[in-house]
């Protein structure tokens, strides 16, 4: 709702009508600019370069983004992981090196498409948004403010993880898993079938709410800050830059640094309640989340209004941090990987690179 609001105060026209028409009218924004094949030639393109970008990131932290997924969904009356160094050496000590990438595969599975999707659908909705806005303004030279930014990079990230959701809903429960789990997921597909068979369709939908939700801050504000980092560099032309793709591969990174921070920030609350809520109806669940012995059953939620009132109410406001440390040193160099990778991957393809062209 909220970036159907951003975009629909942008370009005056309705909300849900812009939406669904952006990939068409950046279409004809491009025609008789680029010939058939070489636009199909672009978008193949791109979608390889946001699938090796978010393939590559993932894993280079996946041992950080399987503790924060451990601490977040752990049950708080049998504790076994309690920071990020014990937390890596519990793992390491009692799941040895491959219990640091336990659901890696099944996260790169998901994270391959989702990165795909994501960047491509930013460029399609960038370049419709930015077309409806010079058409509305008449001014043809005028460029995506920091706003319309923000919705680009919301309705991307929107789109791609509601294509992707059951994947990750899936890969939750597998990084949960332990050798000690009374019963194992065998991979992705086992677990996609065994959900729908035990919990129905719905279950592969659950935490849905809260990640739309924080895609708008998390997505939104990471494409936003970064391309705007990114302009502003150029035009100040601190470095004696002047084409972004003569930006080095450090001063990517630290764009993408600064716009990962800011993002996960604001939305990592939600992200700690959708994966408690991912757990919810879980049979012969994992110890980490029901404890051991299950001596104290792990909490049930009628949605995330009551998800967020009983983790505060039992666990406290810090409970809606569990995770942040190891998440803040993942999401960092994360990010930037993914957005330095996208843009390296697309150089040597030939994708161009500015949204005007």
């Amino acid at each position: 709702m909220a970036s159907e609001d951003v975009v629909g105060k942008s370009t005056g026209e309705s909300a849900v009508t812009t939406i669904v028409n952006l990939a068409e009218e950046a279409k004809l924004a491009r025609e008789g600019v680029k010939a058939p094949g070489h636009a199909i030639l672009s978008i193949c393109k791109s979608l390889v370069a946001g699938g090796v970008a978010g393939g590559v990131s993932r894993t280079a932290v996946a041992p950080l983004e399987r503790l924060k997924i451990l601490l977040q969904v752990q049950n708080p009356h049998s504790i076994q992981y309690n920071g990020t160094i014990q937390g890596l050496k519990y793992i390491w000590k009692s799941e040895v090196f491959r219990g640091l990438f336990r659901g890696n595969g099944t996260n790169c599975a998901r994270i391959v498409p989702n990165s795909a999707v994501k960047f491509f659908s930013y460029e399609q909705a960038s370049s419709g948004i930015l077309w409806l806005y010079r058409r509305q303004s008449g001014n043809e030279d005028a460029q995506l403010t920091p706003v319309l930014r923000l919705g680009a990079g919301a309705c991307a990230g929107i789109i791609a993880m509601s294509a992707t959701y059951p994947m990750d809903m899936v890969r939750g429960r597998i990084t949960v898993q332990t050798e000690k789990s009374p019963y194992q997921y065998r991979g992705m597909f086992h677990a996609l079938g065994t959900v729908y068979r035990e919990e129905g369709f719905r279950a592969l939908y659950k935490g849905w709410l809260p990640s739309v939700i924080g895609v708008i801050p998390y997505v939104g504000l990471n494409f936003a800050v970064y391309e705007s980092l990114k302009d502003w560099l150029i035009k100040s032309n601190p470095y004696g830059l002047i084409e972004d793709s003569e930006l080095s591969v450090v001063t990517r990174l630290a764009c993408g640094a600064v716009a990962g921070t800011i993002g996960q920030t604001v939305a990592y609350p939600l992200d700690v309640i959708r994966r408690r809520m991912q757990m919810v109806g879980w049979n012969n669940a994992a110890s980490v989340v029901a404890g051991e012995g299950r001596s104290k059953a792990s909490l049930e939620y009628t949605g995330m209004i009551d998800a967020f009132r009983k983790t505060v109410h039992h666990e406290g406001f810090g409970a809606l941090y569990k995770g942040l440390v190891p998440n803040s040193v993942k999401v960092v160099p994360s990010i930037a990987i993914a957005f330095v990778t996208y843009e390296v991957v697309k150089d040597i393809l030939g994708v161009e690179m500015r949204l005007s062209d």
